[in-house]
């Protein structure tokens, strides 16, 4: 633990921020010393990104002063913060998708130092946390959790003095997240502090030296997170933790509704992953959970099943019986089919259109267009109807769909997908990054679900998630899918065992499907 006596590296004093219809910000205080990890809790939308941003220089305080070393101090731009040696890990993106890894990296590193030098770098830093990169490849070819190896290995080839982590581990396996627990408790050993922001309440426990809970916008409270029980520091982010821990019966399901047989797809990007031989039947009534390490074939599926990318053979993917394999995303929509991507800014919303037009995007087949005319106060009941029964945190269905906290955003996606009654519902990470209370109500919506008889599937690299909500369970390894088993059946231990590839090559096929 550091020495209460050393000179803060960090002091946050009054700090207050406010947006149109929000006070994000009110009179925080915060402390942080050399070597210190401090976890930074609360609700989604209750101020943690805001504060953070501040800090990093993205963001300016509308009031109150931020101390760096003792010294008083004026972030205008992350440039500066970079200079004290403060990093930044974002739970959204920041990178530029048409450059290569090393440039994105090179953007951060100063001037002097061109991609070709850093390569070498990056591959060594890379590869010794355990999140093992190609410094040539493009950005925009990578899946979401090797663009999230990215931000961190970034920050970490810079001289940082304070690491800022907001949601690092969302992407990673049970596995990369100790690895990267052994690379933050080395750093902290050095004397570097550490906020770290996250909603895997086990891993506050397990990590942090101390945790400052934020409510609305203001300091709640503090603990050492190690005394506390993860309902316990639930209890001090919502106040309320009745149906927070919640243990769903497994349902049995009942005619297939998704099917895909031998579905191999050859992917033209030399990066990407191909899928083999690919059988998964999703009966309705039921919820199938995929886990898997990002890159083994995730995003290449849900493109093949959305619409995205058409089948090489049409009868490969089947709803109810019916081929779909070469239909467009809208077309599959009118069979039935809903999706959750797994990227929420630019794939599952516009940022800056409304929540409402965002409504719209992918319901407009419910009955929100008529001859060709947008029915507004359709739409704004649609809109209104998810902001109330998902609880989304936002002043209204105007508000842009980029002034909300990633759990609030994720909570009306998942909203917009469920309130069009699907038959079968596709979602990537459906509590990417959302706070405990946000994922309780995300849960319980995907059971009521399945109750109603939908067919789900659960694409997720959170074990716990799935063994929480799915009924049976696969992997996805190197494109290739396990057996699916159910979920009383497996574990943890087995369940890893197949996102490493360790499974048959021939498992239980899906019945041949003709035409």
């Amino acid at each position: 633990m550091p020495n209460p006596a050393n000179t803060p590296r960090l002091q946050l004093r009054a700090i207050t921020k406010r947006y149109p219809g929000c006070l994000a910000n009110d009179q925080v205080d915060l402390s942080l010393q050399p070597g210190e990890i401090r976890a930074l809790l609360g609700e989604n939308g209750a101020g943690k990104s805001t504060l953070m941003k501040i800090i990093y220089g993205v963001t300016q305080a509308d009031s109150g002063s931020v101390l760096w070393q003792g010294q008083a101090v004026h972030l205008r731009n992350p440039g500066q913060a970079r200079q004290l040696g403060i990093g930044m890990v974002f739970q959204h993106f920041s990178l530029f998708e048409t450059l290569t890894v090393a440039q994105n990296i090179a953007l951060a590193m100063g001037p002097g130092q061109t991609p070709a030098q850093l390569e070498p770098r990056i591959r060594e830093v890379s590869a010794r946390y355990g999140m093992p990169l190609e410094p040539d490849r493009l950005v925009h070819s990578l899946s979401i959790g090797e663009r999230q190896r990215v931000e961190i290995v970034r920050c970490l080839m810079q001289d940082i003095r304070l690491l800022i982590l907001d949601e690092p581990t969302s992407v990673l396996t049970p596995q990369e997240a100790d690895d990267l627990f052994v690379t933050l408790r080395r750093l902290a050993s050095e004397g570097c502090s550490i906020l770290f922001i996250s909603h895997k309440l086990g891993e506050v426990r397990a990590l942090c030296h101390s945790a400052t809970v934020l409510r609305g916008g203001r300091v709640s409270g503090h603990c050492v997170p190690a005394d506390c029980t993860d309902l316990e520091l639930a209890r001090l982010m919502v106040g309320d933790a009745e149906g927070l821990v919640a243990h769903y019966p497994k349902a049995q399901g009942g005619a297939p509704f998704l099917q895909v047989a031998g579905l191999d797809w050859a992917n033209p990007d030399p990066f990407g992953c191909s899928l083999r031989q690919l059988d998964l039947q999703v009966n309705s009534g039921e919820i199938v959970g995929i886990a898997g390490v990002a890159g083994n074939g995730q995003d290449e599926l849900l493109a093949l099943l959305s619409g995205e990318q058409r089948a090489p053979a049409p009868a490969s993917i089947r709803f109810a019986g019916q081929p779909v394999g070469h239909l467009r995303p809208d077309q599959r929509r009118a069979q039935g089919l809903a999706f959750v991507p797994a990227e929420r800014l630019g794939h599952g919303a516009v940022p800056e259109m409304s929540l409402a037009d965002n409504a719209l995007l992918t319901a407009f087949q419910q009955g929100l267009v008529a001859k060709g005319m947008v029915r507004t106060r359709k739409v704004l009941a649609l809109a209104d109807e998810i902001i109330r029964r998902f609880a989304v945190k936002t002043p209204d269905a105007q508000a842009p769909a980029r002034s909300l906290s990633g759990g609030n955003l994720q909570k009306f996606i998942l909203g917009r997908e469920i309130l069009q009654q699907p038959k079968l519902l596709v979602a990537a990470h459906p509590t990417w990054g959302v706070d405990v209370g946000a994922a309780a109500t995300i849960h319980r919506a995907l059971i009521a679900l399945r109750d109603a008889g939908a067919a789900i599937l659960v694409i997720s690299e959170d074990l716990d998630e799935l063994f929480q909500i799915s009924d049976r369970l696969g992997a996805l390894s190197g494109g290739r899918l396990s057996p699916l088993q159910a979920t009383a059946a497996t574990t943890q231990v087995e369940l890893g065992g197949w996102m490493a590839g360790r499974f048959a090559d021939t498992s239980t096929p899906t019945p041949a499907l003709a035409g």
